[in-house]
């Protein structure tokens, strides 16, 4: 757990930093200092540390709790509560980790988030053509059975 405090890609921000207003950024974020405003980190993930004492409305990519946060979460991918987090607010995710002795008070709502995998597999689906049916079937029967209206011919 601690191994996440001390890796040089992500910033951090310690104990005695004290943030009013927004705090935004575009990199990873391990931030165990104290917040009052709002924290955008939309495609990052911010971690708070156990010393974390937030008031901010939160939008990131993943979210990890340790501290005390209070206010809204939109975490894009995943929200992670620690055994020593406690949050206090409404949570948006599509994935959500709640830890044993963990405290949380508020509202879940899951977003299903289509995976890539799925929709590149039905880009490459072959679709069935309502003419390609089996000779003597009716084309407007194979169509119905895949799926889809028939729609008379204009002229």
């Amino acid at each position: 757990m601690a191994t996440a405090a001390f890796r040089s890609d992500i910033a951090h921000i310690g104990k005695s930093v004290v943030i009013k207003g927004e705090l935004s950024g575009s990199e990873d974020l391990f931030f165990d200092g104290e917040v009052e405003g709002t924290i955008e980190l939309t495609g990052n993930s911010l971690t708070v540390g156990p010393n974390g004492r937030i008031r901010a409305n939160i939008n990131a990519r993943e979210v990890v709790i340790m501290g005390k946060v209070h206010g809204n979460i939109k975490a894009s991918d995943r929200l992670e509560l620690r055994q020593t987090g406690l949050l206090t607010g409404d949570v948006t995710t599509s994935r959500i980790v709640i830890q044993d002795g963990a405290f949380f008070k508020g509202a879940v709502e899951i977003q299903k988030v289509e995976k890539a995998e799925a929709k590149s597999a039905a880009a490459t689906t072959p679709v069935p053509s309502p003419m390609s049916s089996a000779p003597g079937s009716s084309p407007t029967g194979a169509a119905i059975a895949a799926g889809y209206s028939a729609q008379p011919a204009t002229k």
